[in-house]
């Protein structure tokens, strides 16, 4: 990152040229093609590994229902803060002539319920239409529940798909420094160093949402709960530390789980309750997610209706879910969401740049989020946390 914008600033006429473009893009097309198989494969796994609704039972429909609950009201105060804030004014994103020959996203009601639903996921899949992959993903996946031990090797061969495009990933995430350096030199060459100052609206903007959501959302949620504030906080201390300096979520699981335990919360309800979050409780992620798309919409100078904006928002809550081990997953979704709305996926590129910064601080909430997510179901299946 430091090498690019240094580039930028002291050969602009270098460093914006087509070189630098070629580089930068071909990192992002990489990027792109993990995602179709990546969203499939990790959602029919994972909703078919835990079995059908019934077998999860009541802790499971009530953590899912919190999750929804919390990623929603995250996804609003991200789209919310951005809207305020207008960190992308002034960037000027330009569409590549493939994207902008792609058919602008229309926001009535008859025209979004049956742009939701495949006619073909293969169709689907190479158009990077992620939310009829989702779609797909989630109802194959129910039927795999469904169908038990027969459709075993179906989920199994999932499985295996989402460890290979995990390792995937890796492989395409070695080549991240260049193609950083690449998109953050041509970006400041080209745009010139008002980019930098965008971006760094941008993080504040990220930080300051994410303190308001840390303090008013999961604050009320303990305090409705009745959730012990000063021993949850040193319980949750630890993993949270964890994540905020590695990135990583994975590397602060196991200290969360036996740390809850400690707590209070029953093993069952840990065991179940986090690692579920893991897949569909990514709090800092998804108010991430709704920050970057429309950063990206407004750098593009595309004027997002309320209606586009909540579409934007329901597949962002949709697609978020089931890819939290992949390195740079938000990067992942972020570029399968502009793809489908028409937004330029240069934008990806320019995020590329400081998204160590920010994927510290996301990482480190989503953490926080699932470790408050085991408190709150254990509280609502009668446990005492004293």
């Amino acid at each position: 990152m430091v090498v690019g914008v240094a580039l930028g600033l002291a050969a602009p006429e270098i460093a914006g040229t087509a070189a630098f473009s070629i580089v930068g893009t071909a990192f992002l097309r990489l990027i792109r093609s993990i995602v179709a198989p990546l969203i499939f494969a990790t959602l029919v796994a994972g909703i078919a590994g835990a079995g059908s609704v019934k077998a999860m039972g009541r802790i499971g429909l009530k953590a899912l229902v919190y999750f929804e609950i919390v990623t929603t009201a995250a996804l609003a105060i991200g789209l919310i803060a951005v809207n305020i804030v207008r960190p992308g004014e002034g960037v000027h994103l330009a569409k590549s002539a493939a994207e902008a020959a792609l058919p602008a996203v229309r926001s009535d009601l008859a025209t979004v319920m049956e742009h939701t639903v495949p006619a073909s996921i293969i169709d689907a899949m190479a158009r990077g239409e992620v939310l009829q992959i989702v779609v797909f993903a989630f109802l194959f996946g129910a039927a795999c529940a469904a169908v038990g031990a027969k459709a075993r090797p179906v989920v199994e061969f999932c499985g295996a798909l989402a460890e290979v495009m995990f390792r995937y990933t890796n492989y395409v995430m070695y080549a991240a420094p260049v193609g950083v350096a690449a998109a953050m030199a041509y970006a400041v060459g080209s745009k010139g160093a008002g980019l930098l100052w965008s971006l760094g609206k941008l993080i504040l903007t990220l930080y300051g949402s994410l303190v308001v959501f840390v303090v008013v959302v999961l604050g009320a949620t303990m305090l409705i709960a009745r959730v012990p504030v000063r021993r949850f906080i040193a319980a949750a201390r630890e993993p949270f530390l964890i994540a905020f300096s590695t990135s990583t979520s994975e590397a602060a699981l196991p200290r969360a789980l036996e740390n809850m335990e400690a707590f209070g919360v029953p093993r069952h309800i840990v065991a179940f309750v986090i690692p579920a979050g893991y897949s569909f409780n990514l709090d800092g992620s998804t108010l991430y997610l709704s920050l970057a798309a429309l950063f990206v919409a407004q750098a593009a100078g595309v004027q997002m209706s309320i209606a586009q904006q909540v579409l934007m928002l329901l597949t962002l809550m949709l697609t978020s879910k089931g890819v939290a081990g992949v390195p740079r997953a938000a990067l992942v979704i972020l570029g399968g969401t502009l793809a489908s709305f028409g937004l330029p996926l240069e934008g990806v590129a320019v995020l590329l740049g400081v998204d160590t910064l920010m994927d510290m601080v996301r990482t480190s909430v989503n953490v926080l989020g699932n470790c408050l997510a085991s408190a709150v179901v254990a509280r609502w299946e009668g446990v005492e946390l004293k």
